[in-house]
């Protein structure tokens, strides 16, 4: 596993580092880690066991070796860090797999412990020195297969500490040990000796002339099968994030002296022009330059339909062009792309912990202690109420295997690796796992207009003509007029026009009379677009039937722009601010999802209220006229009220009351200022994203609290049922490796989770 520096912090006095930590085994090792690395001067470390990473926040000036110094202290391994982007390779070569060694334990283990549980578990199949072939099977199954426990154990012992290995360690070798003696010292080793099995620690035919071979084998190799599928299952959890890192191009065609030429994609540079090919991936982000085509973006927002771009459209690395050539200027290259950028956010998002986790944390840090006494005890218990050595040993041994912290430690993680993983796949970023707690608090979300329930672009949303003008005349002139100019609105009226229109005319006499509109001639024609004003200037008024229609617009937050030519005016064009498409099902979706939605912007109440009535906003949850500086303010208020609110946004103008809320989400179509400080990004600039990301923050903190429930419960029950000798030390062993694997498969449900409508609130 690889390491990675991560962005560094708004402190400048405190230096992020991520150091990739091995040698853990259990929750337990990793709070030691934790512990040991808490110990240096200015360091706060969070240790997480799944992700097998320590996310470290030093002083600037910290020397990383130190840290690398503190972890070996404590009988671990770390590696120095090293800058990573979305184009490096992966860490693990093609064709390989990292969880081959452990397998070839478990296989080896499986064939030589199946005969010897078979034959202490059927008495018709012990045979004449039955005893000393299960010796000789079980022999390298305690030795070889169970090495790495043995190992982490000794390691533990030299640095005064103790972990799951060390529970699993003793309960092989007392099993094993005390199955030697019986056979050197006792009656076990007799010609024909047989006995039976028993579910129970305890047996009625007990004492030096029985054996627990089976135990020693089967623990090991139910132990070594659950760190197996364990390995594999925490393997594809972190699938998501891996197919995220490895999308980009690996290659490029770039533009040199008009010639192309093909370079690997980590030796583009910002500013040089590069050629997509249909089917091909986009190398980096970067501004389309000629050319127009259908982009496939489905791999980094979710999002299914192609977008059309054309030149002056930005677009991202990793996504695919679906359509014709184009030639795009590199903008941003390697970790500064939109692709590393979603890596980086879901790794530090996969780092950090819930506040129930680290109370698991701390309660697996002084586990194995307890546990350890508690088998002492339990030993001490039955020899002294005069059951043979045999039984009491045990029991004390099912005490030591059942009472695994593992599921403990593995309860969150895993569940925050596969959701986080998943979100990143929708387009869903969820910065970390505090921001899940948020979810599900939340009870009302105020949404910014413009750019987030509307498109933030200007466009013309009706005509108006006298009775005598042509409709697409009228456009066509008013079009080319306003080509010249480059006011937002006009720049609406001239889009509008060239859709309809392959080629506009040309004008000449071109004026532009500030704060009224332009005039000059086109085609002949004299003429005029802006304030009825302007036309009033030139004599050429509104007739009745437009200034209704200029009126009507108005009232309803629209602009009305008046079109004259040849003395007299024609038409009125209505442009607004349009709603996007898919914002109405999305406040549908979130009023599903038990939220009380609110409409915020700086624009006019008539305006606002037009957006809300279109959407299904209440009336009376509109807030308008609201400054940029003010919208954090209106935030505070809803809280002060007792509402605990979300609130999703996109500008600049947004970060303040983002930062301000108990949730922020920030539409990825904005600025970086407004990302930052949300806790939650949605790439896509679709609205109902939002509902799937509350959704999936919520089913994710549900997943991990069921997580905790059940391997708190599994221990609670279960450790009163060994230390009582009713539980067989072999059982014991599958039932630890069966609540490993289901903490892990439980949260692997998360894969499955899919956007769309919302049937009830959640």
């Amino acid at each position: 596993m690889s390491t990675t520096a991560t962005a560094p912090s708004s402190d400048p006095a405190v230096t992020e580092i991520e150091l990739a930590i091995g040698g853990m085994t259990c929750a337990s090792c990793a709070h030691r880690v934790e512990r040991k690395l808490n110990k240096l001067d200015g360091v706060t470390a969070t240790v997480n066991y799944a992700t097998e990473k320590a996310s470290v926040h030093a002083p600037g000036g910290i020397d990383p070796a130190a840290l690398v110094a503190q972890v070996e202290a404590a009988g671990y391994t770390a590696r120095l860090p090293v800058r990573r982007d979305a184009r490096d390779t992966p860490d693990t070569p093609a064709g390989t797999d990292p969880t081959r060694p452990l397998r070839d334990r478990l296989v080896t283990s499986v064939a030589l412990s199946v005969p010897v549980i078979a034959m202490a578990m059927v008495p018709a199949a012990q045979f004449t020195y039955w005893q000393w072939i299960s010796l000789a099977l079980a022999g390298p199954v305690v030795t070889w297969a169970a090495w790495p426990f043995h190992r982490a154990a000794w390691a533990n012992l030299r640095h005064g500490a103790a972990s799951m290995d060390t529970l699993i360690s003793l309960g092989v070798s007392a099993a094993f040990g005390w199955s030697l003696y019986a056979l050197l010292f006792g009656t076990a080793g007799t010609p024909g000796m047989v006995h039976g099995f028993s579910l129970l620690a305890r047996d009625p035919d007990g004492g030096a002339g029985n054996i627990y071979l089976e135990v020693a084998a089967g623990v090991t190799t139910f132990i070594l099968a659950g760190r197996y599928f364990e390995a594999r299952s925490k393997r594809r959890a972190g699938a998501a994030l891996r197919a995220l890192l490895e999308l980009g191009a690996k290659h490029v065609t770039v533009l040199r002296a008009g010639t192309e030429v093909r370079i690997p994609t980590d030796r583009l540079a910002v500013g040089d022009r590069f050629v997509v090919r249909p089917g091909e991936k986009i190398a980096t982000d970067g501004v389309v330059e000629d050319g127009s085509s259908a982009v496939d973006a489905s791999m980094l927002t979710g999002e299914s339909v192609p977008v059309e771009v054309r030149p002056g459209d930005p677009v991202a690395g990793a996504t695919v062009n679906s359509g014709g050539r184009l030639v795009v200027r590199a903008a941003r290259v390697g970790a500064d792309t939109q692709l590393a950028q979603m890596a980086r956010l879901v790794e530090q998002a996969q780092n950090g912990k819930a506040a129930v986790q680290r109370l698991a944390d701390r309660i697996s840090g002084v586990f194995v202690p307890i546990v350890i006494a508690l088998a002492v005890a339990t030993l001490g218990f039955w020899l002294g109420t005069g059951t043979d050595t045999g039984a009491a040993l045990t029991a004390a041994v099912a005490v030591l295997i059942i009472a695994c912290p593992c599921a403990l430690g593995l309860a969150t993680p895993t569940a925050l690796l596969v959701g986080t993983g998943r979100g990143a796949q929708l387009g869903i970023l969820i910065k970390g796992p505090e921001v899940l707690e948020s979810t599900r608090r939340v009870d009302t979300i105020v949404l910014d207009k413009t750019g987030t329930v509307t498109t933030g672009q200007m466009s013309l949303v009706d005509i108006h003509l006298d009775p005598s003008t042509d409709r697409a005349q009228a456009l066509r002139l008013a079009g080319a007029l306003e080509n010249a100019s480059e006011h937002p609105i006009a720049a609406a009226i001239a889009r509008a026009a060239r859709d309809r229109h392959t080629t506009l005319p040309e004008v000449t006499d071109f004026t532009n009379t500030e704060g009224l509109g332009v005039h000059g001639t086109v085609d002949g024609h004299a003429v005029l677009v802006g304030r009825p004003a302007l036309l009033e200037q030139w004599s050429q008024p509104l007739t009745p039937e437009l200034t209704a229609a200029r009126t009507a617009a108005e009232q309803q937050g629209r602009t009305a722009v008046a079109v004259a030519w040849d003395g007299r005016a024609r038409a009125v064009l209505v442009v607004s601010d349009t709603v996007k498409p898919t914002s109405a099902e999305a406040v549908t979706r979130l009023r599903r999802l038990g939220l009380t939605p609110m409409l915020l912007t700086g624009d006019n109440a008539a305006a606002a209220t037009a957006v809300a009535e279109e959407v299904g906003i209440d009336a009376d949850a509109v807030i308008a006229e609201v400054l940029p500086a003010d919208k954090a303010e209106v935030v505070k208020n809803l809280q002060a009220q007792g509402r605990v609110v979300a609130m999703v946004g996109d500008g600049v103008n947004d970060a303040a009351a983002l930062a301000q809320a108990d949730l922020g989400l920030a539409m990825g179509t904005g600025t970086d200022v407004a990302i930052e400080a949300s806790d939650l990004t949605l790439v896509r600039g679709d609205l109902r994203a939002a509902s799937d990301a509350i959704r999936l923050a919520r089913r994710t903190l549900a997943t991990i609290k069921a997580n905790l429930f059940w391997a708190f419960a599994y221990n609670v029950a279960a450790l009163p049922l060994a230390a009582a000798g009713l539980l067989n030390p072999m059982i014991a062993g599958a039932a630890m490796a069966a609540s490993s694997a289901f903490v892990v498969a439980n949260s692997l449900t998360l894969r499955r989770f899919a956007p769309g409508t919302v049937r009830g609130s959640s």
